[in-house]
């Protein structure tokens, strides 16, 4: 407790460019995967994906997919590593760590999306062509607002996520929460790792807690 109150404002400072290297990569990454997965599903009607039926809407939903999975499958550390060589950056630069979460979340949102948009009732779809939706009024007014239950499930995941790997930023130099842990160990400071840690964990809960609530609320309809 000696050490927290003696550094409040530098964990304040660290707390916030840990959010910001979370939240960043969490809407982007969110906003690249909806057309994607979107693409995925192909069009729906009649109860189900007309173009999932033929061989062609097969095989670009699973290379969709699969294609956003292989991305999750390259460890943290190196792509940190490797975004300084792809993006001409310095290796601190958190425009490193954008990009790398950014890819991360993208990988873990795909596959969410589609679930969530093949969740939305492909009757209700018909109904709103029929009462005169052009199909991407459709989609903002009624197709993404239905699937925003199953898709805020796949978003919590994907926040806590990036909040952990944040942190491996620190190994490279790039500050957040995770500098905590590089610097309390460096220095043989346990109390510093410890402050790391809880900080870490409390961002995450209170984040999850305050997008369980965002998509509460985005969702009233379903109470009705």
């Amino acid at each position: 407790m000696n050490w927290l109150s003696s550094n409040l404002d530098y964990v304040a400072q660290l707390t916030a460019l840990h959010l910001l290297q979370a939240l960043i990569p969490l809407v982007a990454g969110t906003l690249l995967a909806l057309p994607l997965a979107r693409l995925a599903v192909g069009r729906r009607r009649d109860g189900r994906s007309t173009e999932l039926s033929t061989t062609g809407g097969k095989v670009r939903r699973a290379t969709v997919i699969n294609s956003a999975a292989l991305l999750y499958t390259i460890p943290s550390l190196a792509l940190f590593v490797l975004m300084p060589l792809i993006l001409g950056t310095s290796i601190t630069s958190l425009l490193n760590v954008y990009v790398a979460l950014s890819l991360y979340v993208l990988a873990m949102m795909v596959r969410s999306a589609v679930d969530a948009f093949e969740s939305v009732s492909p009757i209700t779809l018909e109904a709103a062509t029929a009462m005169g939706y052009t199909p991407v009024r459709r989609f903002w007014m009624v197709e993404l607002p239905l699937a925003i239950p199953v898709m805020v499930a796949g978003l919590r995941v994907a926040l806590v996520s990036n909040i952990s790997m944040v942190s491996v930023g620190a190994v490279i130099g790039i500050q957040s929460l995770g500098t905590l842990f590089t610097d309390g160990l460096r220095r043989n400071i346990p109390a510093e790792i410890i402050v790391g840690i809880i900080g870490t964990v409390l961002l995450a809960l209170v984040l999850d807690r305050v997008l369980a609530a965002l998509g509460a609320w985005n969702t009233r309809w379903r109470k009705a």
